[in-house]
């Protein structure tokens, strides 16, 4: 994963920071609205995704590597392997774990 912090943002003509564009933003927009919709319930998110995770527990297991919502890019303590979970915004709450298929 490149640290953009790291590189340099390109310039438009004036010299400015012109904007970055993000080909994934209009859909993960979306799947914003719909993931908080109607926030779920631990329970109701377990019974949906599988495993789920609070931030305490996400801390735990993981390192976190950096934040698109809804989806936070992570790599897993336990292996090593990089990879993505889904979460919502209230309450607080990570599922979906995607390994990253190298």
């Amino acid at each position: 994963m490149n640290d953009l912090r790291s590189s340099a943002a390109p310039l438009d003509q004036a010299g400015q920071i012109s904007q970055l564009v993000d080909p994934t933003e209009e859909t993960r927009r979306a799947l914003l609205v719909t993931v908080n919709a109607t926030p779920a319930d631990r329970a109701s998110l377990e019974s949906l995704h599988g495993q789920v995770w609070s931030t305490e527990e996400l801390a735990r297991d993981f390192e976190v590597l950096g934040f698109a919502a809804p989806f936070v890019v992570v790599r897993r303590r336990t292996d090593g392997r990089a990879g993505s979970l889904m979460f919502q915004h209230h309450p607080r709450f990570y599922f979906c774990f995607e390994v990253d298929h190298e």
